[in-house]
Protein backbone atom coordinates (compact mmCIF):
# COMPACT_ATOMS: atom_id res chain seq x y z
CA UNK A 1 0.00 0.00 0.00
CA UNK A 2 2.61 2.52 1.19
CA UNK A 3 4.17 1.73 -2.42
CA UNK A 4 1.40 2.42 -4.24
CA UNK A 5 1.15 5.74 -2.61
CA UNK A 6 4.49 6.41 -3.41
CA UNK A 7 4.01 5.88 -6.78
CA UNK A 8 0.90 8.03 -7.17
CA UNK A 9 2.64 11.10 -5.57
CA UNK A 10 5.35 10.39 -7.86
CA UNK A 11 2.65 10.79 -10.80
CA UNK A 12 1.09 13.75 -9.68
CA UNK A 13 4.66 15.42 -9.07
CA UNK A 14 5.56 14.87 -12.62
CA UNK A 15 1.93 16.28 -13.49
CA UNK A 16 2.56 19.43 -11.38
CA UNK A 17 5.58 20.05 -13.18
CA UNK A 18 4.71 19.40 -16.31
CA UNK A 19 1.58 21.99 -15.62
CA UNK A 20 3.91 24.46 -14.33
CA UNK A 21 6.02 24.49 -17.34
CA UNK A 22 9.40 24.32 -15.03
CA UNK A 23 10.99 23.27 -18.59
CA UNK A 24 14.46 25.50 -18.75
CA UNK A 25 16.12 24.31 -22.10
CA UNK A 26 14.61 20.78 -21.74
CA UNK A 27 12.88 21.22 -25.48
CA UNK A 28 13.69 17.77 -27.67
CA UNK A 29 14.71 18.54 -31.58
CA UNK A 30 14.30 14.84 -33.29
CA UNK A 31 16.46 13.88 -35.69
CA UNK A 32 14.67 11.65 -37.60
CA UNK A 33 13.38 12.93 -40.83
CA UNK A 34 11.73 10.76 -43.70
CA UNK A 35 9.91 11.11 -46.79
CA UNK A 36 8.09 7.74 -47.42
CA UNK A 37 6.81 8.18 -50.91
CA UNK A 38 7.32 11.12 -52.77
CA UNK A 39 5.19 14.75 -52.34
CA UNK A 40 3.04 14.41 -55.73
CA UNK A 41 -0.26 13.32 -55.41
CA UNK A 42 -1.83 10.07 -56.15
CA UNK A 43 -2.98 9.57 -59.61
CA UNK A 44 -6.64 10.37 -60.72
CA UNK A 45 -7.17 6.70 -61.64
CA UNK A 46 -5.97 4.77 -58.51
CA UNK A 47 -8.25 2.90 -56.74
CA UNK A 48 -7.98 5.21 -53.69
CA UNK A 49 -10.58 7.44 -55.67
CA UNK A 50 -12.85 5.08 -56.97
CA UNK A 51 -16.10 5.96 -58.07
CA UNK A 52 -18.42 3.82 -56.44
CA UNK A 53 -20.41 1.60 -58.45
CA UNK A 54 -24.00 2.11 -59.74
CA UNK A 55 -25.76 5.03 -61.49
CA UNK A 56 -25.52 7.93 -59.78
CA UNK A 57 -24.55 6.33 -56.48
CA UNK A 58 -24.14 8.76 -53.30
CA UNK A 59 -20.40 9.44 -53.19
CA UNK A 60 -17.92 12.00 -51.56
CA UNK A 61 -19.64 11.32 -47.75
CA UNK A 62 -18.99 13.23 -44.89
CA UNK A 63 -20.67 13.53 -41.39
CA UNK A 64 -20.38 16.46 -38.60
CA UNK A 65 -21.71 17.55 -35.81
CA UNK A 66 -24.95 18.97 -36.66
CA UNK A 67 -25.82 21.00 -33.38
CA UNK A 68 -24.56 22.70 -30.19
CA UNK A 69 -24.11 19.48 -27.56
CA UNK A 70 -23.84 16.13 -30.20
CA UNK A 71 -27.33 15.00 -30.66
CA UNK A 72 -27.15 15.53 -34.44
CA UNK A 73 -25.19 15.39 -37.41
CA UNK A 74 -25.15 16.85 -40.91
CA UNK A 75 -24.75 13.86 -43.58
CA UNK A 76 -23.72 14.97 -46.88
CA UNK A 77 -22.94 13.38 -50.20
CA UNK A 78 -22.57 13.98 -54.16
CA UNK A 79 -24.41 11.90 -56.78
CA UNK A 80 -23.28 12.93 -60.11
CA UNK A 81 -25.48 11.91 -62.77
CA UNK A 82 -28.79 13.66 -61.28
CA UNK A 83 -29.93 15.11 -58.25
CA UNK A 84 -31.60 11.89 -57.15
CA UNK A 85 -33.47 11.40 -53.55
CA UNK A 86 -32.58 13.56 -50.87
CA UNK A 87 -33.01 11.28 -48.05
CA UNK A 88 -31.37 9.78 -45.13
CA UNK A 89 -32.87 6.76 -43.99
CA UNK A 90 -31.96 5.87 -40.94
CA UNK A 91 -32.12 2.96 -37.70
CA UNK A 92 -30.80 1.30 -34.86
CA UNK A 93 -30.49 -1.86 -36.86
CA UNK A 94 -28.46 -2.26 -39.99
CA UNK A 95 -32.20 -4.34 -40.64
CA UNK A 96 -34.22 -1.89 -39.69
CA UNK A 97 -33.88 1.76 -41.01
CA UNK A 98 -37.23 2.71 -40.05
CA UNK A 99 -36.17 6.69 -39.67
CA UNK A 100 -36.04 8.93 -42.15
CA UNK A 101 -34.49 12.95 -42.65
CA UNK A 102 -34.85 15.01 -45.94
CA UNK A 103 -31.89 17.53 -46.75
CA UNK A 104 -31.24 19.76 -49.69
CA UNK A 105 -29.31 19.78 -52.87
CA UNK A 106 -27.91 22.30 -54.91
CA UNK A 107 -24.61 22.55 -57.36
CA UNK A 108 -22.37 25.56 -58.34
CA UNK A 109 -19.90 26.27 -60.68
CA UNK A 110 -16.11 27.30 -60.21
CA UNK A 111 -14.72 28.63 -63.56
CA UNK A 112 -15.72 25.94 -65.98
CA UNK A 113 -15.78 23.07 -63.66
CA UNK A 114 -20.02 22.03 -62.73
CA UNK A 115 -19.72 19.92 -59.38
CA UNK A 116 -22.39 17.22 -59.15
CA UNK A 117 -25.44 17.54 -57.11
CA UNK A 118 -24.40 18.05 -53.38
CA UNK A 119 -26.53 16.91 -50.69
CA UNK A 120 -26.81 17.94 -47.08
CA UNK A 121 -29.03 16.46 -44.67
CA UNK A 122 -29.54 17.88 -40.97
CA UNK A 123 -30.37 14.46 -38.77
CA UNK A 124 -32.28 15.92 -35.16
CA UNK A 125 -32.77 14.10 -31.74
CA UNK A 126 -30.47 11.94 -31.41
CA UNK A 127 -29.63 9.61 -28.58
CA UNK A 128 -26.44 9.75 -26.84
CA UNK A 129 -23.83 6.93 -27.11
CA UNK A 130 -25.70 5.18 -29.80
CA UNK A 131 -24.67 3.44 -32.76
CA UNK A 132 -27.09 4.59 -36.25
CA UNK A 133 -26.77 3.13 -39.63
CA UNK A 134 -27.67 5.10 -42.25
CA UNK A 135 -28.75 4.73 -46.03
CA UNK A 136 -27.99 7.02 -49.01
CA UNK A 137 -29.14 6.79 -52.45
CA UNK A 138 -31.96 4.37 -54.57
CA UNK A 139 -31.94 0.77 -55.42
CA UNK A 140 -28.95 -1.33 -56.31
CA UNK A 141 -26.76 2.39 -56.23
CA UNK A 142 -27.64 2.77 -52.46
CA UNK A 143 -25.03 2.70 -50.03
CA UNK A 144 -24.55 2.09 -46.46
CA UNK A 145 -22.98 3.22 -43.42
CA UNK A 146 -22.74 4.14 -39.77
CA UNK A 147 -21.82 6.27 -37.18
CA UNK A 148 -21.88 6.87 -33.42
CA UNK A 149 -23.06 9.51 -31.24
CA UNK A 150 -21.36 10.84 -28.11
CA UNK A 151 -22.10 10.40 -24.76
CA UNK A 152 -24.05 13.16 -23.31
CA UNK A 153 -22.31 16.23 -21.94
CA UNK A 154 -20.69 15.28 -18.11
CA UNK A 155 -17.64 16.73 -17.07
CA UNK A 156 -16.18 13.22 -17.08
CA UNK A 157 -17.58 11.78 -20.01
CA UNK A 158 -14.80 10.00 -21.94
CA UNK A 159 -13.86 10.97 -25.81
CA UNK A 160 -10.54 10.06 -28.19
CA UNK A 161 -10.31 12.73 -30.61
CA UNK A 162 -8.06 12.25 -33.87
CA UNK A 163 -6.32 15.92 -34.86
CA UNK A 164 -5.02 15.98 -38.55
CA UNK A 165 -3.89 18.90 -40.41
CA UNK A 166 -2.71 19.79 -43.84
CA UNK A 167 -3.39 16.29 -45.33
CA UNK A 168 -3.73 16.57 -49.43
CA UNK A 169 -3.91 13.26 -51.03
CA UNK A 170 -0.66 11.97 -51.76
CA UNK A 171 0.58 8.41 -50.67
CA UNK A 172 2.06 10.74 -47.54
CA UNK A 173 -1.85 11.09 -46.52
CA UNK A 174 -2.85 8.01 -47.15
CA UNK A 175 -0.59 6.95 -44.77
CA UNK A 176 -1.85 9.57 -42.16
CA UNK A 177 -5.46 8.77 -42.86
CA UNK A 178 -5.08 4.87 -42.32
CA UNK A 179 -2.94 5.25 -39.74
CA UNK A 180 -5.73 7.45 -37.49
CA UNK A 181 -8.36 5.20 -38.46
CA UNK A 182 -6.22 2.31 -36.39
CA UNK A 183 -5.84 4.76 -33.18
CA UNK A 184 -10.00 3.96 -32.32
CA UNK A 185 -10.42 7.98 -32.87
CA UNK A 186 -14.23 8.68 -32.26
CA UNK A 187 -13.88 12.61 -33.49
CA UNK A 188 -11.25 14.38 -35.94
CA UNK A 189 -10.89 17.55 -35.38
CA UNK A 190 -9.10 18.68 -38.40
CA UNK A 191 -6.79 22.14 -38.76
CA UNK A 192 -7.40 23.45 -41.98
CA UNK A 193 -6.43 22.77 -45.49
CA UNK A 194 -8.05 19.69 -46.91
CA UNK A 195 -7.51 19.18 -51.09
CA UNK A 196 -4.60 21.11 -51.94
CA UNK A 197 -6.87 21.49 -54.78
CA UNK A 198 -5.61 25.50 -55.08
CA UNK A 199 -2.21 23.66 -56.38
CA UNK A 200 -4.19 23.29 -59.65
CA UNK A 201 -5.47 25.53 -62.03
CA UNK A 202 -9.27 25.94 -64.20
CA UNK A 203 -11.30 22.85 -64.42
CA UNK A 204 -8.60 20.74 -62.52
CA UNK A 205 -9.48 22.52 -58.83
CA UNK A 206 -12.73 21.06 -59.08
CA UNK A 207 -12.04 17.87 -60.01
CA UNK A 208 -9.00 17.69 -57.54
CA UNK A 209 -11.64 18.71 -54.56
CA UNK A 210 -13.99 15.60 -55.83
CA UNK A 211 -11.17 13.30 -55.48
CA UNK A 212 -10.51 14.40 -52.02
CA UNK A 213 -13.75 13.66 -51.57
CA UNK A 214 -13.85 10.59 -52.52
CA UNK A 215 -10.44 9.63 -50.28
CA UNK A 216 -11.65 10.83 -46.95
CA UNK A 217 -15.06 9.04 -47.08
CA UNK A 218 -13.02 5.93 -45.66
CA UNK A 219 -12.94 7.92 -42.70
CA UNK A 220 -15.54 11.12 -42.74
CA UNK A 221 -18.25 8.97 -43.47
CA UNK A 222 -18.10 7.02 -40.08
CA UNK A 223 -16.55 9.28 -37.41
CA UNK A 224 -17.43 13.31 -37.52
CA UNK A 225 -15.00 15.43 -38.90
CA UNK A 226 -14.79 18.74 -36.69
CA UNK A 227 -13.80 21.21 -39.89
CA UNK A 228 -11.69 24.57 -40.04
CA UNK A 229 -10.55 26.01 -42.91
CA UNK A 230 -6.86 26.98 -44.06
CA UNK A 231 -4.84 28.90 -46.35
CA UNK A 232 -5.73 26.15 -49.24
CA UNK A 233 -8.96 27.15 -48.70
CA UNK A 234 -9.20 30.63 -49.75
CA UNK A 235 -8.72 29.81 -53.71
CA UNK A 236 -8.59 33.69 -54.69
CA UNK A 237 -8.30 33.05 -58.63
CA UNK A 238 -8.42 36.49 -60.27
CA UNK A 239 -7.30 34.93 -63.31
CA UNK A 240 -9.59 32.73 -63.38
CA UNK A 241 -12.63 35.32 -62.15
CA UNK A 242 -13.04 33.42 -58.93
CA UNK A 243 -12.44 36.01 -55.81
CA UNK A 244 -15.03 34.47 -53.45
CA UNK A 245 -12.85 33.23 -50.78
CA UNK A 246 -13.32 29.81 -49.28
CA UNK A 247 -15.79 28.85 -51.86
CA UNK A 248 -15.01 25.56 -52.84
CA UNK A 249 -14.70 24.72 -49.21
CA UNK A 250 -18.17 26.47 -48.17
CA UNK A 251 -20.36 24.73 -51.03
CA UNK A 252 -19.08 21.55 -49.97
CA UNK A 253 -18.29 21.35 -45.93
CA UNK A 254 -21.25 22.87 -43.76
CA UNK A 255 -20.46 23.43 -39.94
CA UNK A 256 -23.15 23.94 -37.30
CA UNK A 257 -22.37 27.52 -37.07
CA UNK A 258 -25.84 28.65 -35.85
CA UNK A 259 -25.84 26.71 -33.09
CA UNK A 260 -23.56 28.85 -31.48
CA UNK A 261 -25.02 32.06 -32.99
CA UNK A 262 -22.11 32.56 -34.66
CA UNK A 263 -22.72 34.80 -38.18
CA UNK A 264 -19.56 32.97 -40.15
CA UNK A 265 -19.44 29.02 -41.23
CA UNK A 266 -15.81 29.90 -40.58
CA UNK A 267 -15.42 30.22 -37.19
CA UNK A 268 -18.03 27.94 -34.55
CA UNK A 269 -17.84 25.85 -31.38
CA UNK A 270 -19.46 22.93 -30.13
CA UNK A 271 -19.79 20.50 -27.18
CA UNK A 272 -18.88 17.04 -27.64
CA UNK A 273 -18.99 14.46 -24.50
CA UNK A 274 -16.86 16.26 -21.91
CA UNK A 275 -15.12 18.86 -24.05
CA UNK A 276 -15.69 22.50 -25.49
CA UNK A 277 -14.28 23.03 -28.85
CA UNK A 278 -13.90 26.65 -30.14
CA UNK A 279 -13.30 26.64 -34.04
CA UNK A 280 -11.77 29.83 -35.48
CA UNK A 281 -10.63 31.16 -38.91
CA UNK A 282 -6.79 32.41 -39.09
CA UNK A 283 -7.76 34.10 -42.67
CA UNK A 284 -11.40 36.01 -41.86
CA UNK A 285 -10.83 39.70 -39.63
CA UNK A 286 -10.17 38.67 -36.20
CA UNK A 287 -9.11 42.06 -34.67
CA UNK A 288 -11.23 43.73 -32.09
CA UNK A 289 -15.30 44.76 -33.01
CA UNK A 290 -14.89 42.40 -35.78
CA UNK A 291 -17.91 39.70 -36.10
CA UNK A 292 -14.98 37.20 -35.25
CA UNK A 293 -13.76 39.43 -32.11
CA UNK A 294 -17.60 39.98 -30.96
CA UNK A 295 -18.00 36.11 -31.11
CA UNK A 296 -15.34 35.06 -29.09
CA UNK A 297 -15.60 37.26 -26.69
CA UNK A 298 -18.96 36.49 -26.04
CA UNK A 299 -18.69 32.59 -26.80
CA UNK A 300 -15.89 32.51 -23.98
CA UNK A 301 -18.32 33.34 -21.50
CA UNK A 302 -20.59 30.31 -21.68
CA UNK A 303 -17.85 27.70 -21.45
CA UNK A 304 -18.93 25.97 -18.17
CA UNK A 305 -16.16 24.01 -17.20
CA UNK A 306 -18.50 22.60 -14.64
CA UNK A 307 -19.79 20.20 -17.68
CA UNK A 308 -17.10 20.84 -19.93
CA UNK A 309 -13.92 20.65 -18.28
CA UNK A 310 -11.94 20.38 -21.50
CA UNK A 311 -11.60 23.46 -23.52
CA UNK A 312 -9.80 22.69 -27.22
CA UNK A 313 -9.36 25.66 -29.92
CA UNK A 314 -8.63 25.27 -33.34
CA UNK A 315 -7.01 27.15 -36.12
CA UNK A 316 -4.42 27.01 -38.53
CA UNK A 317 -1.77 29.47 -38.44
CA UNK A 318 0.17 28.42 -35.17
CA UNK A 319 0.79 30.88 -32.93
CA UNK A 320 3.84 29.79 -31.49
CA UNK A 321 5.90 28.14 -34.15
CA UNK A 322 10.09 27.83 -33.92
CA UNK A 323 10.07 26.49 -37.71
CA UNK A 324 11.47 29.01 -40.77
CA UNK A 325 8.33 27.97 -42.23
CA UNK A 326 5.17 30.66 -41.82
CA UNK A 327 7.24 31.94 -39.12
CA UNK A 328 5.54 34.81 -36.84
CA UNK A 329 2.46 34.67 -39.28
CA UNK A 330 0.18 33.51 -36.41
CA UNK A 331 1.82 36.70 -34.81
CA UNK A 332 -1.27 38.82 -34.98
CA UNK A 333 -3.92 36.18 -33.72
CA UNK A 334 -1.88 36.02 -30.60
CA UNK A 335 -2.06 39.74 -29.98
CA UNK A 336 -5.46 39.67 -30.39
CA UNK A 337 -6.80 36.54 -28.62
CA UNK A 338 -3.90 35.23 -26.58
CA UNK A 339 -5.14 37.11 -23.06
CA UNK A 340 -8.37 35.55 -23.43
CA UNK A 341 -6.88 32.09 -23.90
CA UNK A 342 -4.74 32.55 -20.44
CA UNK A 343 -7.54 34.31 -18.50
CA UNK A 344 -10.24 31.38 -19.67
CA UNK A 345 -7.59 29.16 -18.91
CA UNK A 346 -7.60 26.56 -22.44
CA UNK A 347 -6.36 23.76 -22.10
CA UNK A 348 -4.83 22.84 -25.60
CA UNK A 349 -4.86 24.65 -28.89
CA UNK A 350 -4.32 22.56 -32.14
CA UNK A 351 -2.76 24.49 -35.70
CA UNK A 352 -1.52 23.21 -38.81
CA UNK A 353 -0.19 25.25 -41.62
CA UNK A 354 3.77 24.53 -41.29
CA UNK A 355 4.29 21.05 -42.29
CA UNK A 356 5.73 19.41 -39.27
CA UNK A 357 5.34 18.54 -35.52
CA UNK A 358 6.16 20.90 -32.71
CA UNK A 359 4.31 21.14 -29.03
CA UNK A 360 5.11 24.22 -26.58
CA UNK A 361 5.67 24.31 -22.96
CA UNK A 362 2.59 26.01 -21.32
CA UNK A 363 3.73 29.77 -21.99
CA UNK A 364 2.27 32.69 -22.56
CA UNK A 365 3.38 36.59 -24.15
CA UNK A 366 0.75 38.52 -22.35
CA UNK A 367 2.87 41.24 -20.36
CA UNK A 368 4.70 42.42 -22.74
CA UNK A 369 3.79 46.32 -23.59
CA UNK A 370 6.17 49.08 -25.66
CA UNK A 371 7.78 51.07 -22.09
CA UNK A 372 8.19 47.46 -20.60
CA UNK A 373 7.66 44.30 -19.91
CA UNK A 374 9.14 41.07 -20.99
CA UNK A 375 9.21 41.14 -24.86
CA UNK A 376 9.60 36.85 -24.98
CA UNK A 377 7.29 34.11 -23.92
CA UNK A 378 7.94 33.13 -20.09
CA UNK A 379 6.41 30.17 -18.52
CA UNK A 380 2.46 30.87 -17.38
CA UNK A 381 0.55 28.21 -15.67
CA UNK A 382 -2.44 29.24 -17.14
CA UNK A 383 -1.69 28.97 -20.35
CA UNK A 384 -2.19 26.51 -23.07
CA UNK A 385 -0.20 23.99 -24.57
CA UNK A 386 0.11 24.96 -27.76
CA UNK A 387 0.64 21.79 -31.04
CA UNK A 388 1.31 22.08 -34.59
CA UNK A 389 0.06 19.55 -35.91
CA UNK A 390 0.65 20.62 -40.33
CA UNK A 391 2.31 17.07 -40.97
CA UNK A 392 -0.71 15.00 -42.48
CA UNK A 393 1.27 14.92 -45.72
CA UNK A 394 0.29 16.83 -48.92
CA UNK A 395 2.11 17.43 -51.86
CA UNK A 396 3.80 20.60 -50.90
CA UNK A 397 5.93 18.50 -48.53
CA UNK A 398 7.71 18.74 -45.01
CA UNK A 399 9.04 21.67 -43.28
CA UNK A 400 12.61 20.43 -42.46
CA UNK A 401 14.05 23.77 -41.33
CA UNK A 402 13.57 24.46 -38.14
CA UNK A 403 15.00 27.69 -36.31
CA UNK A 404 18.45 27.43 -33.87
CA UNK A 405 18.70 27.40 -31.15
CA UNK A 406 15.46 25.74 -30.43
CA UNK A 407 13.30 28.45 -28.57
CA UNK A 408 13.04 28.04 -24.58
CA UNK A 409 9.35 27.59 -25.45
CA UNK A 410 9.41 24.51 -27.52
CA UNK A 411 8.98 21.31 -25.90
CA UNK A 412 9.38 19.05 -28.89
CA UNK A 413 9.52 19.22 -32.42
CA UNK A 414 10.38 16.91 -35.41
CA UNK A 415 9.81 17.39 -39.38
CA UNK A 416 8.22 13.94 -39.97
CA UNK A 417 4.42 12.95 -41.19
CA UNK A 418 2.06 11.79 -38.82
CA UNK A 419 -1.11 12.59 -37.00
CA UNK A 420 -2.06 13.31 -32.89
CA UNK A 421 -4.69 11.52 -30.74
CA UNK A 422 -6.21 13.16 -28.01
CA UNK A 423 -7.99 10.97 -25.20
CA UNK A 424 -9.78 12.41 -22.40
CA UNK A 425 -10.31 9.97 -19.84
CA UNK A 426 -12.54 12.00 -16.97
CA UNK A 427 -12.32 15.55 -16.12
CA UNK A 428 -8.34 16.15 -14.60
CA UNK A 429 -6.79 14.17 -17.11
CA UNK A 430 -6.27 13.30 -20.80
CA UNK A 431 -3.75 10.72 -22.52
CA UNK A 432 -2.31 12.88 -25.99
CA UNK A 433 0.11 11.23 -28.35
CA UNK A 434 1.91 12.66 -31.70
CA UNK A 435 2.20 9.10 -33.94
CA UNK A 436 4.98 9.27 -36.80
CA UNK A 437 4.04 7.50 -40.02
CA UNK A 438 7.44 5.41 -40.08
CA UNK A 439 8.22 2.81 -42.76
CA UNK A 440 4.22 2.08 -43.02
CA UNK A 441 3.73 1.63 -39.39
CA UNK A 442 2.57 4.17 -36.93
CA UNK A 443 4.82 5.08 -34.00
CA UNK A 444 3.91 7.37 -30.98
CA UNK A 445 6.77 9.38 -30.59
CA UNK A 446 6.01 12.06 -28.29
CA UNK A 447 3.36 11.43 -25.39
CA UNK A 448 2.34 13.36 -22.05
CA UNK A 449 -0.22 13.10 -19.92
CA UNK A 450 -2.36 16.38 -19.92
CA UNK A 451 -3.58 18.27 -16.82
CA UNK A 452 -6.96 20.10 -17.08
CA UNK A 453 -7.04 23.44 -16.58
CA UNK A 454 -10.07 23.91 -14.51
CA UNK A 455 -10.36 20.96 -12.36
CA UNK A 456 -6.77 19.47 -12.47
CA UNK A 457 -5.12 22.78 -11.15
CA UNK A 458 -7.93 23.00 -8.89
CA UNK A 459 -8.30 19.24 -7.60
CA UNK A 460 -7.47 20.16 -3.63
CA UNK A 461 -9.86 23.06 -3.54
CA UNK A 462 -12.71 20.94 -5.26
CA UNK A 463 -11.57 17.96 -3.09
CA UNK A 464 -11.35 15.23 -5.58
CA UNK A 465 -10.73 11.56 -4.13
CA UNK A 466 -6.74 11.17 -4.46
CA UNK A 467 -8.32 7.76 -6.37
CA UNK A 468 -9.80 9.92 -9.10
CA UNK A 469 -6.02 10.78 -10.76
CA UNK A 470 -4.39 6.96 -9.49
CA UNK A 471 -7.18 5.51 -11.52
CA UNK A 472 -6.68 7.20 -14.48
CA UNK A 473 -2.79 7.08 -14.00
CA UNK A 474 -2.68 3.17 -13.41
CA UNK A 475 -3.30 2.00 -17.23
CA UNK A 476 -0.15 3.91 -18.45
CA UNK A 477 3.77 3.45 -17.91
CA UNK A 478 5.22 6.59 -16.33
CA UNK A 479 7.03 7.22 -19.05
CA UNK A 480 4.16 8.69 -20.56
CA UNK A 481 3.92 10.95 -17.97
CA UNK A 482 6.12 13.85 -19.00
Amino acid sequence: MEGADMLFKLLLLSLVLLSCTSHGNAGVTSTFVRTEWPSVDIPLENEVFAVPKGYNAPQQVHITQGDYDGKAVIVSWVTIDEPGSNKVRYGLSEGKLDLTAEGTVHNYTFYNYKSGYIHQCLIEGLQYDTKYYYELGDGDSSRRFWFRTPLSIDPDAPQKFGIIGDLGQTYNSLSTLEHCKQTGAETILFVGDLSYADRYQYHDVGVRWDSWGRFVERSTAYQPWIWSAGNHEIEYFPYMGEVIPFRNFLQRYPTPYLASKSSSPLWYSVRRASAHIIVLSSYSPFVKYTPQWEWLNEEFTKVDREKTPWLIVLMHAPIYNSNDAHFMEGESMRVVFESWFCRYKVDIIFAGHVHAYERSYRISNIKYNAPNGPSYPVPDKSAPVYVTVGDGGNQEGLAQRFRDPQPDYSAFREASYGHSTLEIKNRTHAIYHWNRNDDGKRIPTDSFVLLNQYWGLNRRRRKLKKNHLHSVLSDFPLSLVV
